[in-house]
């Protein structure tokens, strides 16, 4: 959808939001009422357009979260990974020097 211009879903969607609040709160100035209707009319809209906006933030702020432990959890694993291949790397590397140690012993040097 917009990412082809390097948009993000939620860049687009708040971007639909606010401009149905623009669309919607000019609608309501140039609709013929009362000042005191046309008021009401806009209060309400925008509980409406904060409440929706705070409920996607905390959407937003859910899924970062998430992403954050994954993340987490995604480290720890690939450090235990790297540990257990460093570990294995040192003892090799003694088994090889032992080895050639003895060699080297075999052979008088």
């Amino acid at each position: 959808m917009g990412d082809d211009r390097g948009f993000s879903a939620g860049t687009v969607f708040m971007a639909f939001i606010f401009g149905g609040a623009i669309g919607a709160g000019l609608a309501l100035l140039l609709a013929p009422q009362s000042g005191k209707e046309t008021m009401e009319k806009l209060k309400g809209l925008t509980e409406d357009v904060t409440e929706k906006a705070s409920r996607y933030a905390d959407q937003i702020k859910e899924k970062v979260n998430s992403a954050i432990e994954e993340g987490k959890g995604l480290m720890g694993e690939k450090k235990s990974i790297i540990t257990t291949a460093i570990e294995a790397g040192k003892e090799a590397m003694e088994k090889e020097k032992e080895r050639l140690i003895k060699e080297k012993d075999k052979a008088g040097i």
